[in-house]
């Protein structure tokens, strides 16, 4: 069975969202991944999806015109204090995007308050048609699989997933195997990318490369064709490749053409094309 794929924030992160719409059609994805809220407060400036109605009418129409849809959306973290209200105005914007996933990353140290807080935040998106992810990343409160399922599965919420990011698979102490055994229902999408092996394994080092030296599937040594093979049939594949290197080299339409391109070679590779 193929997988839907879809074009993650990050690969064309210099552009706008309509754009980004605009360029997923334009080189065979069918899912396009947006962010409303920013990765950390001071990191990014906000971004306008969140609060201005002249752009949701603009990506909404973008989407109509493509018939492009949205696949996720980012980012909710959940710390030990959270702002609920921004949550729920978050929600409904991605229910107005006809959105199917929120990325959720955990960055509170209580495990037992993170877990209420998962399951608040799953409470919050069911009633808009949403699945809450929770994305293991080495240097977070939820390190690996392991913790993100342990979270996830005490929360008990129908529509919370693990996310796995190929990237953060690699680096975690985390197996294929371990990946091959999650249950289908809590795996909504996963995250393709490779990745340079040996790396640098410091909190800095890992950081520096998810968020701006990821490479195209093949390029490095990350088992992509073991990891196509774990997952459950049919599962969204976001491609999420932030290359700042290449950015400044090539715009966004080559890197989301060539990010399509490699991705499709892995699938085929592991029989999933």
């Amino acid at each position: 069975m193929t997988h839907p794929l879809s074009l993650a924030f990050l690969t064309t992160f210099d552009v706008g969202p309509a754009e980004a719409v605009r360029i997923a059609a334009a080189t065979g994805y069918q899912m396009v991944g947006l962010r409303i809220l920013p990765a950390a407060p001071g990191s990014e400036p906000d971004y306008p999806l969140l609060h201005d109605d002249a752009a949701l009418r603009e990506v909404r129409a973008a989407l109509s015109d493509t018939g492009v849809t949205v696949g996720d959306v980012e980012i909710i973290r959940l710390k030990p204090e959270n702002d609920w209200d921004l949550f729920a105005r978050f929600c409904a914007r991605c229910e107005a995007l006809s959105a199917r996933h929120i990325l959720v990353a955990g960055d509170d140290p209580d495990l037992s308050r993170l877990t209420e807080s998962f399951a608040r935040f799953c409470d919050i998106a069911a009633p808009h048609g949403l699945t809450a992810d929770l994305e293991f990343m080495p240097w977070t409160a939820v390190p690996d699989l392991t913790a993100a399922l342990r979270i996830v599965e005490d929360a008990g919420r129908a529509n919370g997933g693990v996310l796995v990011d190929a990237l953060h698979y690699n680096r975690s102490a985390t197996t294929l195997d371990q990946i091959a055994a999650l249950p289908a229902h809590r795996v909504n999408y996963v995250q393709f990318c490779d990745g340079p092996d040996p790396f640098d394994p410091s909190d800095a080092g890992l950081i520096r490369v998810a968020r701006g030296e990821r490479l195209l599937p093949g390029q490095g040594g990350i088992d992509l064709v073991g990891l196509a093979k774990a997952i459950p049939p049919g599962v969204p594949v976001s491609v999420e490749i932030p290359n700042r290197p290449l950015a400044a080299k090539v715009d966004a339409l080559g890197r989301a053409a060539m990010a399509h391109a490699a991705t499709t070679a892995i699938l085929r590779a592991a029989g999933r094309g």
